[in-house]
């Protein structure tokens, strides 16, 4: 079989390796052969880099194939004698000439020539790679690039965007207007100006962010790895050191001839391929981020960042890495290397590292990340031997299927031919080929952080942007806040307005042509003099506002460290009808404490915890230190419980085995880190707080988990500090949110030392009632008890354990690593096993209890946003009675108030009645679980969520992250309010995202659901002030903003209509040059952008009447009839300023321009004035700066000059 696989491995390369074998014949062989031996000497060791190993190319010249035997062994090419010179003629061979004169650096070429090889990657394919070798596939360069734009992209994209607003785009039309001679109407830089202006502005800010993002992603880019390059004991990379060979000799020129005998030299380089694979010295080279390639063997330490997705391959205490480095990291000779492969696990350690992910998945816990043993117990020179088989890439960052296989040479594992899982053979343990399963424990994704002390091994398998967490990350949707869409439909009044007045006054003329002057062209001139109906500065002063508000709520000490990371929307915080609110970690702390367990009969909370206690010390107490407590160890033998009765040996026994359980069944470890001030801190490290709070219990009753790796663990008495527990773990099944539950089995030892290795096998699991209840042998109080604890407002958990033999166990594990290996479905034929042989009729032992706090001031906010008119949903994975008692607990559910449950649907026609009783019940609230929430979806949303929005509070339970989603989608298309959707932790980002504004909380479970909002809070009574207060801030100021605006554009419009009417109709301007661009701009910009600042109420009568909240989601601040209002008075100020102005004046005259000009300006100042309800000093400095500026000004503008010199006296003005 080993022969077998050689050869077949040996068929592949010699048509692989760099590419230009394929189709060769025995000749080209030979003409390779005579090129290499001509420019041997070019490098360091003699050799042609280009077909050099270290760069890992498979098509390496000593590598290659000849021959093949019957016994399957490879032979090497062998080395032609004929002299180089003669081949200078030799053409087609890829730029060999040019390299053979020097022409251009070998190393360059050999890089260009490899690339040129490579096929590219397809990404919807699984890949082979074989570490620390360079692939033969040409994947994509680890470079981080959230850039949005290239120097090329820039100008285009940007301007598409911003000439796909409709403002822009009518300004544009009516700028280049300007070009036409007879609608030209002052200067064309008066209108060019300002939409410059804006372009600019925008331009300039999106140039920036993205000048930043570069910035940002060098810096990433830039930082420095440690690599482990594996080269040939002769120090030549990649390839192993060549002997002369005896049937050569050398010429007088100094290169090799070959004499006539050629199977000496065959048979003398297959001597050396025994030894192959055996002869790599590893040594240490820096690399940058960038230049990391797919198959490259990254050193890792605590603190280091993970540049790509990798896997897990050995981790190394600092000892051990110590012991690494000098034992394989260092050249010696074969002996020493020998005595140090020898020893099983030599520079070894347990091959456990943490690693944070909070960067990835927004958990804080540390996750626990495992070493392949056999990958691990490699000696480190040895893993070019290894190859993963990996997925195609994925974005599901809690998933990975692999393999890893260990082949008998470094070519075997550079190949790409399939290979066979054999047993022991032979002796030879360098022909075997062995592989293990891969899972995401062995894996840790891009942007993760070494958190461990271990030194960590890993192989680089994805990189740049088919890394997990390149492929997670979608840009932003952008948002659009309702405010902007309210404005946009008075702005398509206001076009529809600027063409009928225009086509108006050209039909009062009767459409007369004059010459040069056609009416249509009366009506485009029209047209541009009444652009400022639309104005321009509208969306300016807009984003200005917004920028305001945003720094505002960042800034505002009562919510400390709020973010905002959309300035696009905080008007629409004042504008909220539905709050959808998750509850862990959100209405609760997320901070987990045991409070309860019941064992069967008797229950233990409180003080009871003492006997408890004492049970514990009973049971685990031993004859010896050296024999160990196990399940079957007999209660009634331990010291101080003789002469209990035997009802209390029976709870003692309960409760020690479910404390037993309860300390073995989970998935902590405990750490040891430093504070501050260097003291050691031990701590407990987890995935979920639950975890922990369980652990703590039992160290809490007398039970510690002192150590544990990835095959043991061992638990102390706190009381005495001995060993009391100590096991060997055989298998771990993780808890997933579907199956819900996790499991191990474990081993235990009867004596500390010296122990049979025979111990009693055990299987332990525990998870929730709704999948515990078919796994549990059939009982009687299982049901009831989860109900009670749920009632009070605790999180339950049901442990059960099985007692497995030598043979049910044996039978059990082939048929989970068989699973284990297959590639597709795994997970499926994994769990599928494990129902098999272990989940069924388990010894139920007891149900915990454990209590999640509320968050502070959850009650009170609750109440107030309920009484603002805002209707509370909360979404929530738990079960209906946990879910029931937190809504009563924290006031969402009013005293008194009827609660409805549907729960476990399945009928359409059951599911309808259930909306008729809520109908005929409009002010009870709603508690619904996931199935039947999943069937009203699927089959009735439209009458589910018709009934649904009416009641003022629901509760769903059992959902998942995508119902959640869904209900935030149907709620805004089904009513066009607006959503708001809180949360905390990484299964809430698609309903943030979902919803019309998103905020997230900063908490246990992570900064994801933060990173994804709009809005980041800290704490959820922080919601209150952030709606209530900065919501209301925000939307009435921005609907006055916007309205002055429209009046600024409005009045100036009517000024001209009067004019153009008292000159016959005529299109000519009014205010002409940079009088136009002055009065928008110098004159009434600060002023009008000053309304920002003010308050209609204190905060503190908006907090004692959240009533006036109610106001706010009618949108009355900003509607058809203030519009209109606005209207009316812009058409009376425009026809008395004007009117007066003509009667006082000549009709066309500049008199008749400065009075009309500057009324204009001080009336502005004097609307800006009366709106003010609050005033600020910023107002008052801005009104008056203002007026200074335009007093200052008066002799620099041109209509208004001409008084001067005409009259010879400034007060005629």
């Amino acid at each position: 079989m080993r022969g077998l696989r050689r050869n077949a491995a040996g068929t592949k390369r010699s048509f692989s390796g760099s590419g230009y074998g394929l189709g060769h014949s025995r000749g080209d062989d030979d003409t390779e052969a005579l090129l290499r031996s001509h420019n041997a000497g070019e490098g360091p060791s003699g050799s042609n880099p280009r077909y050099s190993d270290g760069g890992g190319s498979a098509g390496n010249s000593d590598e290659a194939p000849l021959l093949s035997d019957g016994s399957g062994k490879r032979h090497h090419r062998r080395h032609s004698s004929l002299a180089g010179d003669a081949l200078r003629g030799v053409s087609g061979w890829r730029g060999w000439v040019s390299r053979l004169t020097g022409r251009v650096p070998a190393e360059v070429q050999r890089k260009r020539d490899e690339d040129l090889d490579k096929e590219d990657d397809d990404p919807s394919a699984s890949r082979l790679v074989a570490v620390g070798s360079t692939q033969s596939t040409r994947f994509p360069p680890n470079i981080v690039s959230n850039a949005k734009y290239t120097a090329w992209s820039f100008l285009p994209v940007t301007l598409y965007n911003e000439f796909s607003f409709f403002f822009n785009m009518y300004f544009l039309l009516v700028a280049l207007s300007q070009a036409i001679p007879a609608l030209r109407i002052g200067y064309l830089s008066t209108y060019i100006a300002p939409l410059a202006f804006v372009l600019v502005i925008t331009l300039g800010k999106e140039a920036y962010d993205d000048v930043e993002r570069r910035r940002r992603d060098n810096e990433a880019n830039s930082e420095e790895y440690t690599v482990l390059q594996f080269d040939s004991e002769a120090g030549r990379p990649g390839t192993r050191q060549r002997r002369a060979l005896h049937s050569r000799k050398k010429g007088s020129n100094g290169r090799y001839v070959a004499e006539r005998d050629r199977l000496a030299d065959i048979q003398e380089e297959e001597e050396s391929t025994e030894n192959d694979g055996r002869g790599w010295r590893v040594t240490e080279i820096k690399k940058k981020s960038k230049d990391l390639k797919v198959g490259d063997v990254l050193k890792l330490s605590k603190g280091h960042r993970v540049p790509a997705d990798v896997i897990i391959l050995k981790c190394l205490s600092d000892s051990h890495s110590k012991h690494e480095d000098e034992s394989l990291l260092i050249d010696h000779d074969s002996s020493s290397s020998s005595s140090s492969s020898s020893r099983p696990g030599s520079g070894a350690s347990n091959g456990e590292t943490f690693i944070r992910t909070d960067q990835l998945d927004g958990e804080t816990d540390w996750k626990l990340r495992l070493a392949s043993p056999l990958s691990q117990n490699l000696p480190t020179r040895d893993l070019v031997r290894l190859r993963v088989t990996a997925g195609k890439p994925d974005r599901k960052v809690n998933e990975f299927v692999g393999t890893l296989e260990l082949l008998p040479s470094r070519q075997d594992a550079m190949s790409g031919e399939s290979f066979t899982a054999s047993g022991a053979e032979d002796d030879d343990t360098n022909g075997l080929v062995k592989a293990a399963p891969l899972s995401i424990d062995n894996t840790a994704w891009a942007n993760t952080v070494i958190a461990s002390h271990a030194t960590t091994l890993a192989v680089v398998i994805y990189t740049g942007p088919q890394t997990r967490s390149a492929l997670s990350t979608a840009p932003s949707r952008s948002k659009t806040g309702l405010l902007e869409y309210e404005i946009n439909s008075l702005t398509k009044i206001l076009c529809f307005l600027t063409l009928a007045l225009s086509v108006i006054l050209v039909a009062l003329q009767g459409f007369r042509n004059q010459e040069g002057n056609v009416w249509y062209v009366k009506i485009m001139r029209f047209l541009v003099l009444f652009s400022t109906i639309v104005p321009i500065s509208l969306r300016v002063n807009l984003d200005l506002g917004k920028s305001a508000y945003s720094r505002f709520i960042q800034n505002d000490p009562g919510i400390p460290g709020a973010v905002v990371r959309t300035s696009t929307i905080p008007e629409d915080l004042g504008r909220i009808e539905y709050l959808l609110s998750d509850k862990t970690g959100t209405l609760t702390q997320n901070e987990m404490e045991m409070k309860k367990i019941h064992v069967g009969t008797v229950s233990y909370a409180n003080d009871a915890m003492d006997e408890v206690a004492a049970y514990v010390r009973q049971g685990f107490h031993t004859a010896s230190p050296n024999h160990l407590a196990t399940p079957s160890s007999s209660l009634s033998a331990a010291a101080g419980n003789i002469g209990a009765t035997r009802t209390r040996r029976e709870i003692g026994s309960r409760v020690r085995d479910v404390v037993l359980a309860l300390a073995l069944c989970h998935n902590v470890t405990p750490t040891t880190d430093q504070d501050d001030h260097g003291n050691s801190v031990n701590s407990y490290q987890a995935s979920s707080p639950d975890e922990i709070a369980i652990v703590r219990w039992t160290e809490s009753v007398g039970l510690r988990l002192a150590y544990r790796d990835r095959t043991s663990m061992v638990l102390e008495s706190t009381e005495t500090g001995r060993v009391v527990v100590k096991v060997r773990i055989l298998d771990i099944f993780p808890f997933t949110s579907e199956g819900k539950r996790m499991g191990i089995i474990v081993q235990f030892q009867e004596r500390l030392q010296n122990d049979s290795g025979s111990g009693e096998i055990w299987f332990y699991q525990k998870g929730a009632d709704t999948v515990m209840s078919s796994i549990v042998a059939a009982n009687d109080w299982l049901d009831e008890e989860t109900a009670n604890m749920a009632r009070e407002g605790l999180r339950t958990l049901v442990v059960g354990r099985k007692r497995l033999s030598s043979s049910e166990y044996a039978a059990f594990a082939a048929q989970y690593h068989e699973a284990s290996l297959a590639i597709t479905a795994r997970d499926a034929g994994m769990q599928a096993v494990v129902a098999q042989y272990l989940e069924h009729d388990l010894e139920l032992l007891g149900v915990t209890g454990v209590e999640d706090k509320l968050q502070k001031d959850v009650k009170p906010s609750l109440e107030l946003l309920r009484n603002a008119g805002i209707k509370i949903w909360m979404l929530t994975g738990d079960k209906v009675e946990t879910a029931r008692c937190v809504a009563v607990s924290s006031k969402l559910v009013a005293r008194g108030q009827y609660i409805h449950t549907v729960a476990k649907l399945r009928r359409r026609d059951t599911a309808l009645e259930h909306l008729d009783l809520l109908r005929s019940k409009p002010d009870s609230c709603l508690l619904i679980d996931g199935e039947s929430l999943s069937l009203y979806l699927t089959h009735l949303r439209t009458a589910f969520v018709s009934v649904a929005v009416t009641l003022p509070a629901v509760v769903a339970c059992r959902c998942s992250p995508t119902q959640k989603a869904d209900v935030a989608t149907l709620i805004k298309q089904f009513t066009s309010k607006r959503v708001c959707c809180i949360g905390d932790g990484g299964n809430d980002v698609s309903m943030i995202q979902a919803a019309d504004v998103g905020v997230g909380i900063v908490g246990k479970e992570g900064r994801q659901a933060s990173l994804a909002a709009d809005f980041s809070i800290t704490q959820f009574c922080h919601l209150v002030k952030l709606l209530v207060w900065h919501g209301r801030n925000s939307y009435k100021r921005s609907a006055k903003l916007a309205q002055f605006v429209i009046h600024r554009g409005l009045i100036i419009a009517v000024c001209q209509t009067v004019y153009s009417i008292a000159l016959g109709f005529e299109p000519e301007g009014l205010y002409k040059d940079w009088l136009m661009v002055g009065y928008a701009t110098v004159y009434t910009a600060a002023p009008v952008l000053s309304l920002v600042l003010d308050t209609d109420v204190d905060e503190a009568l908006a907090n004692l009447y959240p009533e006036l909240y109610k106001e706010l989601t009618e949108g009355r601040s900003l509607s058809y009839r203030t519009f209109f209002g606005w209207v009316l008075v812009s058409i009376y100020q425009g026809c008395l300023i004007q009117g007066l102005a003509q009667v006082l004046t000549e009709v066309d005259g500049p008199r008749m321009v400065a009075v009309s000009y500057t009324v204009l300006v001080l009336n502005e100042l004097l609307m800006v004035a009366i709106e003010i309800t609050t005033w600020h000093w910023v107002m008052v400095v801005s009104i008056l700066g203002t007026f200074v500026v335009f007093v200052g000004s008066v002799p620099f503008l041109g209509g208004v000059r001409a008084v001067y010199v005409r009259s010879g006296d400034s007060c005629q003005i």
